[in-house]
Formats: structure tokens, sequence, C-alpha cells
């Protein structure tokens, strides 16, 4: 393949894997919402295309474009303000999807790669990791978007003709992270307290360059169509030993003091951020055997390695104000 557009180009992922591409020599074309105020970045191109969920006329950014990497989305939030969120994570993240790819340019189109959510499977694990071979179980109306836009992607794949790709990731952290993973380096770094030390889960993460590593990887391997992917950094980790790393790699202390799950549960309950703290202590393991298996794909950065690289970041952002 030589010329790949990316949806969602200017989003976390999309400018960490649009200059990834470019490096390997890839023409890339990067749709967006709108240009960026600072310009284009160097080694690819962007073209502003407004909401994906309306009129777009793909044809003309499609056009010699051999495959298609799909990020733009609307994302989960934690606090959703519209009376109806799954008609309007569906108008997005299905209708946008299914206007992408049923352009007459898509023809000459041979792989598409989709990126969903390991949410599809659910929000937390018990007895044993998520695989690519469990039945879906979506558990929010963002999840069940994702999912419905797997269906119409791989059936307007079988219809118009070109290959498809899932691949469902879960946290993405590095360079340029923000929300929760962004706070919690706040918070370590300013010596705040957590009440996390009792804290007993495992969660998978995946390193922001070690996605769009597989994300090329499943645009050229002939083993990659018509297949389901899950990906992580292959290291779970607890959310106490999280913050123990981004600390040691901060050269501060981890303030961590012990306090029942219980009590956690219920203040959480009581401050309406049950979603939030429940990621904190639960458990969200991903099985990625099967990628390695189907693929031979490794993640090329460990999670420690990972964790250095965004605190650098984080730290290089403090300094410029």
């Amino acid at each position: 393949m030589n010329k790949i557009l990316v949806t969602g180009a200017t989003g976390f992922v999309g400018r960490h894997l649009c200059e990834m591409l470019s490096k390997k020599g890839l023409t890339v074309i990067g749709a967006v919402r709108s240009l960026p105020a600072d310009g284009e970045p160097p080694g690819y191109e962007l073209r502003a295309v407004g909401d994906i969920a309306e009129n777009v006329d793909w044809d003309p950014i499609l056009d010699g474009v051999d495959g298609v990497i799909h990020l733009a989305a609307r994302v989960h939030v934690m606090h959703e303000q519209d009376n109806d969120p799954l008609a309007a994570f569906r108008r997005v993240n299905v209708l946008g999807t299914e206007k992408l790819l049923r352009s007459a340019n898509m023809r000459t189109v041979k792989r598409v790669v989709y990126v969903s959510s390991i949410k599809v499977h659910g929000d937390a694990t018990t007895a044993s990791p998520f695989s690519a071979a469990d039945t879906p179980d979506p558990s929010d109306p963002y999840a069940q978007s994702k999912l419905e836009a797997e269906h119409k992607l791989e059936a307007i794949g079988a219809d118009v003709g070109f290959e498809t790709v899932v691949i469902r990731p879960p946290l993405v952290y590095g360079p340029g992270v923000g929300g929760n993973f962004l706070r919690m380096m706040q918070i370590v770094d300013r010596r705040l307290p957590m009440p996390l030390a009792s804290v007993d889960n495992r969660r998978s993460l995946v390193y922001v360059d070690n996605l769009c590593d597989l994300i090329c990887e499943c645009l050229g391997n002939p083993a990659a169509p018509g297949k389901r992917f899950l990906v992580s950094d292959n290291a779970d980790v607890s959310t106490p030993d999280l913050i123990r790393l981004i600390a040691a790699s901060m050269s501060r202390p981890a303030r961590l003091f012990p306090v029942p799950l219980r009590l956690l549960g219920l203040a959480a309950k009581l401050t309406g951020r049950s979603a939030e703290v429940s990621r904190l202590i639960g458990s969200l393991q991903l099985d990625v055997s099967g990628t390695t298996q189907a693929l031979g794909w490794q993640a090329p950065v460990s999670l420690a390695d990972g964790i250095d690289a965004t605190v650098k970041w984080y730290e290089a952002q403090k300094a410029n104000g």
C-alpha cells in the first residue's frame, strides 16, 4: 500500500499514527473536522471534512487511496449531556462510518482498519481476561455504537469488496494523553496522597506507539483481514503499581494509603464518581495471545518505557508553561 487515509488525524492516536505512517514512506492523507490553527504538520496532508456524520463528499479525498484507518468517533464521555446518548453516538460512530464506507471510491480501497474499543466486551473482568473470541457485551451507548460500527464495517466490506480489520484497544496512554491518566500524573507530581494502597486489581493498558505499530501491521499483514484483534502492552498492572511506576519516573514519592474498598465504593457513590472509581479499583484485562499468534506481532515498547516517555512529555509540557 502506498496512499493511506486516516480519519481523526489530529486526535491523540491520529497524530502519532500519521507521523509513524509518514516515517514509513507512505503518502498519508489525514481527514479532520477542521484544519488546526498552527497549520499542517510536516510529512503528511490534512483535509478538513467537517462533521463526519453529515454529507461529506469522500470521493475526492479517497482518490488513489489504498488503505483506510478509521479513528474518528464520538468518544466516551464521563458526564453525558445529550438527552439520547445512544442516538448521538450512533449518528457519528455508525452513520458516519457507513457514509465513509459507502463512498464510490471505496471500491478501489484494498483494506480498512477500524479502531474500536475493548468496551464492546464490557467494563470489567473477573475470572478471566477478555479475548477476541468472547461474545461482546457492551454496557453503555458508546460501546454499543462501536460494536454496531464494527458490524457495519464488515457487512459493507463484504458488499463493496474491501478487506476489514478490527482492533479493540483498552486505555491508550503516551505523550499527549489527557483524561484520567493525565490527572493521575498531576496528582503524583503534586505529591498528593491517594487512598488506593488496598487495591489489588489488574488492568491492561496500551502505549500509543504500540497501538499505532499494530495498526500499521494490520494494514499490510496478509493474516489480518477478517479478524478482530485485542491489543495491550502485555504487562498488566495494578492501579497502585501504576502509580508507583509514574512516581518512580518522576522521582516523586508514591503517597498511597489504605482504605477498605467498601468505603471507597460508598464514597464514590455519594460523590457521583462511581464510574471513575470503578476504573481505579476494578480489573480490566485483555488476552492478546490471539493477536500474537495470528500476526507474529509483539508490543515493541515495554510498559516501563512507555510510562517514562509519557512522564518526559508531561514534564516538558510543564516546563514550557
